[in-house]
């Protein structure tokens, strides 16, 4: 290894049931790394959440098939030495050192990736992570939270009710529908890529879909049906963070699904950039940044909105560690935007590391 190559961990998979895209997603990254400037160091995290070497390529089997996908489970089970000077990777059953690891780049979504978990990992470590840090994570992931910090800020999202097991989730239908109107969203509070989000018009559909998110999480998010355009504007930087070009979504099915997004490519189409004035272009910029802020991000986040036909915004919902898949919006709004694939990944790996410097110089423990 060059002296002056940093060994960056990707780190995919995971315990999450969004597991599999996490393999779509890394493969992009990795084939994107820029090898003059990194040495990837590739660790596949199977679903009972322990940490393989992949030596050599990413290995996929059954990889052109979203559904079916699994990472080939490398030989050599490993640990990541938190020593905070040291960082080194090591062998689980000799352990004995497999070198230093200087950037985590977790491309792990959902649950333990894009919680926080991983995130609080890493600052334990003092090791550069890349995306947000542990309170934006937790928060962006958590839909719930993310509308109360929004709403209470005066940003508009989406009427909404929580449901909490144990709490108030045998609230009827009837009163839902008082105060939300008969056509519902519901979904896992705490997750993305569409997995268990069931749109409903009914009683019977109503309760089997709160029955079926209740499976993946203890909230649920109840949201009215908002009438509008999908945009998206992805966000990059940390002190500074700017937009990008603007995506319509324009799903082909009565929301943008999990076959939507990572199966059928015909599924939705993707308009980059979308067609609006310069006046609304500016307003999303403006919201995305805003909202970006106001959640503690810094990174990188994509920002989901609705555009009504009279004009107004709502911020649906944001994605801290965005997808990187073929058919991806975050890395298709920024080579949109100008900024390559492959320099949009080195972009955020710097973003990392200045963060983690920043960090680093504020008062310590003397």
């Amino acid at each position: 290894m060059s002296a002056d190559k940093k060994r960056v961990a990707i780190l995919f998979g995971g315990r999450s049931t969004e597991h599999h895209i996490s393999l779509l997603s890394a493969k992009n990254v990795i084939d994107a790394l820029d090898r003059g400037k990194f040495e990837p160091v590739l660790i596949g995290i199977d679903k009972k959440g322990k940490w393989h070497l992949n030596e050599g390529a990413l290995k996929l089997i059954h990889e052109d098939n979203p559904n079916l996908i699994e990472m080939e489970v490398g030989a050599t089970p490993v640990i990541l030495s938190q020593n905070t000077n040291e960082h080194q990777l090591i062998n689980q059953g000799s352990f004995q050192s497999l070198g230093k690891i200087e950037v985590i780049f977790p491309v792990l979504h959902g649950t333990y990736g894009e919680d926080g978990s991983i995130q609080g990992f890493a600052k334990l470590a003092n090791l550069p992570c890349v995306g947000c840090g542990i309170l934006g994570s937790a928060v962006g992931m958590d839909k719930d939270v993310t509308k109360r910090l929004l709403r209470d800020a005066g940003i508009a999202v989406a009427d909404f009710v929580t449901l909490r097991k144990g709490y108030n989730d045998t609230l009827s239908y009837e009163a839902i529908c008082k105060k939300l109107g008969n056509e519902l969203f519901i979904k896992p509070a705490n997750l993305g890529s569409s997995v268990g989000v069931s749109f409903v018009k009914d009683q019977s559909s109503f309760e089997s879909a709160v029955a079926k998110a209740f499976r993946y999480d203890n909230k649920v998010v109840v949201e009215e049906k908002l009438k509008g355009r999908e945009v998206e504007c992805a966000v990059l930087g940390n002190e500074v963070p700017q937009p990008s070009a603007i995506g319509e979504v324009i799903p082909k099915s009565s929301f943008y699904t999990f076959e939507n997004k990572y199966i059928d490519e015909g599924g939705a189409v993707l308009d980059i950039p979308a067609k609006l004035d310069a006046e609304v272009a500016d307003r999303i910029k403006s919201l995305a940044v805003e909202t970006y802020r106001l959640l503690e991000c810094e990174g990188m986040t994509r920002v989901d909105m609705f555009l009504t036909e009279e004009g107004k915004l709502y911020v649906n919902e944001v994605n801290t560690i965005p997808g990187f898949t073929q058919i991806s919006m975050y890395p298709k709004l920024w080579e949109t935007s100008g900024l390559p694939y492959t320099e949009l990944i080195t972009r955020l790996i710097e973003l990392a590391i200045e963060s983690n410097e920043h960090r680093n110089s504020l008062i310590q423990a003397e």
